[in-house]
């Protein structure tokens, strides 16, 4: 969940740089009225809290990985276990 939370604010941040832009000011008339910097910093916060939140909790599953116990044999006969991981 807390992934999915990551790109969300990482993508509300890019549309505000996208709305920020010069062609996005023109598409919506109203963010003209805003100076740029109302916009570009609010927006490059949510791109580097986005980014932040990947890089904590956005470990794949290998890293959450159970380890696993893997027999250990002598001929047929299972003469312990080691653990891999």
């Amino acid at each position: 969940m807390k992934k999915i939370l990551g790109y969300l604010s990482a993508l509300i941040g890019l549309a505000g740089l996208a709305v920020n832009s010069t062609a996005g000011r023109k598409l919506i008339p109203f963010v003209e009225t805003f100076p740029k910097q109302y916009l570009l910093y609010p927006s490059l916060v949510l791109i580097v809290l986005g980014i932040m939140i990947l890089i904590v909790f956005g470990k794949g599953k290998k890293a959450r990985q159970v380890e696993k116990e893997v027999p250990i044999y002598k001929g047929k006969k299972i003469i312990g276990y080691r653990v891999e991981g």
